[in-house]
C-alpha cells in the first residue's frame, strides 16, 4: 500500500489515520530556530466531517486510503436520507444530511450529478462540481440608482442565498462557486 510522508502533504491530499480516511484542509510548514522542521495540519474526517489538528514530523508516514469515487445522480430528499442513484446499475443509496454536509446540500437540485466517495464499500461523502448553474427564484427588484456596484440577496432554486449585483433579476440563470458560496457571473 502506498504511503505519504511529511514532504508529500499539501491541501487536498487524502490520508488514512486509525483506519479512517482524512483530507488535508490546511497545512503550515514550520522551521523552528532549533530542532527539526515539522508540518502542522488540519485534517477533515471524510466519514464524520470532524476537523482535527495534528503535527507531522520528518519520520511520520501515513497510508493512502483506498477510496472509490462514483458519479451518481441526486434524486430527492425523503426527509431522513438524500437518495442517490448509480446511473449505470440504477442502484440507489441513501446518505444522511451530515454525510453530505450543509454547504454541499445548499447547492444541490434534483437530477444533478455528484461524485460519491466510497471507503471500503461504504459511501462516506459527496462532492458536487465547483461551479453550477442555478436559477434565481427570488430577489428584490431594482430601484433607480441601484447601479453603483452594490449587492443584493438572491434565493436560488436549490434554496441557497447568495449576494448578486443589482442588475441580476429574478428568473435569470447564474453561475455560482459552490465552495465559496459566491455569485460568479450570469449564465450564457
Amino acid at each position: 500500500m502506498a504511503t505519504i510522508g511529511m514532504g508529500d502533504i499539501k491541501k487536498g491530499v487524502r490520508l488514512e489515520l486509525d483506519g479512517n480516511p482524512y483530507k488535508v484542509t490546511e497545512f503550515q510548514h514550520v522551521k523552528p530556530g532549533k530542532g527539526a522542521a515539522f508540518v502542522r495540519i488540519k485534517i477533515k474526517n471524510l466519514k464524520s466531517g470532524k476537523v482535527i489538528e495534528k503535527t507531522v514530523h520528518a519520520g511520520d508516514k501515513f497510508e493512502v486510503p483506498e477510496l472509490e469515487q462514483k458519479t451518481m445522480q441526486y434524486l430527492y430528499d425523503d426527509g431522513e436520507f438524500l437518495q442517490f442513484m448509480d446511473t449505470t446499475t440504477f442502484d440507489q443509496i441513501g446518505l444522511t444530511h451530515e454525510q453530505v454536509g450543509k454547504e454541499t446540500f445548499d447547492f444541490m437540485i434534483d437530477g444533478m450529478e455528484a461524485d460519491i466517495l466510497f471507503h471500503n464499500g461504504q459511501a462516506i461523502s459527496v462532492e458536487i462540481p465547483q461551479t453550477v448553474v442555478l436559477k434565481i427564484v427570488e430577489t428584490p427588484p431594482n430601484f433607480k440608482g441601484d447601479s453603483q456596484g452594490g449587492k443584493k440577496p438572491a434565493t436560488l432554486e436549490s434554496g441557497a442565498v447568495v449576494q448578486v449585483p443589482f442588475h441580476v433579476l429574478e428568473g435569470e440563470m447564474i453561475k455560482v462557486d459552490t465552495i465559496e458560496g459566491k455569485y460568479l457571473e450570469k449564465a450564457k
